[in-house]
């Protein structure tokens, strides 16, 4: 490469809880700038979550643990050798990982159908946690590819 990496930002952390992953996932969340209305709906999917949530785990916890089962530990990327384009499988880096999770999330909460944001995000945060849904299914389907393409794990660069 021929200009240096950029920076890694650090991000403040969320006034109710004090986490940095809580502020990553609401500024994916946010649009048009609209950072408060990202959180209120974050904060309120919680709230749906602690309502109806029958375990005694933290609603921050089940979110956590939902995240994590849906973010992705392999994926594929295209690699051209010769006049062929191959499918090459390659492991995820860790921040990486958290990223094409939050996105997952917060994609299939959208594709949802429901009354508010906060409801939709809610409902696909518990399904993530149950380990079902559109985000896990993403998950699956990018593992089963990487599976599926291992042949050609020896094109890595």
């Amino acid at each position: 490469m021929r200009k240096s990496k950029p920076k890694k930002r650090h991000l403040l952390p969320d006034p109710k809880f004090n986490d940095t992953l809580v502020t990553q996932f609401v500024n994916n969340l946010m649009l048009d700038g609209k950072k408060n209305t990202a959180y209120s709906i974050f904060y309120g999917a919680l709230d749906i979550i602690s309502d109806k949530n029958k375990d005694d785990i933290a609603p921050l916890d089940l979110w956590k643990k939902g995240l994590e089962n849906v973010c992705p530990q392999v994926e594929v990327k295209s690699r051209r050798v010769g006049g062929a384009t191959f499918q090459v499988p390659m492991e995820v880096r860790s921040d990486r990982k958290v990223t094409l999770g939050m996105k997952a999330l917060i994609l299939h909460a959208r594709k949802r159908s429901g009354r508010s944001m906060s409801e939709k995000l809610a409902a696909e945060i518990m399904a993530a946690y149950k380990e079902e849904g559109g985000a896990f299914k993403k998950k699956e389907d990018m593992h089963k590819m990487a599976e599926a393409n291992k042949a050609f794990s020896h094109f890595r660069f």
